[in-house]
């Protein structure tokens, strides 16, 4: 009887262990709102329209504002050559669009355009 009760005190333990190390982790992604202004952007595309300079980084739009960037809206009409990872496809009105972050981009030749649905 004593064997039993410390037999299943280590399949308890190994099994608390075993159930612990299976989860998995959930990552979640905080996106700035609109106006945040951030001192860093990791690996920012430049992308100049109509003489302005916005970064992308992540699916994100900023704009310089001295030494800092400020989150802005994707100015519509700006050209891009690669979809942000993550991006889905929808289809409105006959049109295939893809969508990112509340952002709807149409392809047009080999780039793809920031359009307003």
């Amino acid at each position: 009887m004593k064997r039993m009760k410390v037999f299943m005190v280590i399949a308890a333990f190994l099994g608390t262990i075993i159930g612990a190390s299976a989860q998995t982790r959930t990552v979640v992604k905080v996106y700035p709102k609109h106006g945040t202004v951030v001192r860093t952007v990791s690996k920012p595309r430049v992308i100049v329209h109509k003489r302005t300079n916005y970064y992308l980084a992540d699916g994100i739009w900023y704009k310089a504002h001295g030494k800092k960037y400020v989150v802005t809206a994707a100015p519509r009409g700006v050209k891009i050559r690669t979809l942000p990872k993550g991006s889905k496809v929808f289809y409105r009105n006959g049109r295939r669009l893809y969508r990112y972050r509340g952002i709807w981009y149409k392809r047009r030749g080999r780039h793809y355009v920031v359009v307003n649905v």
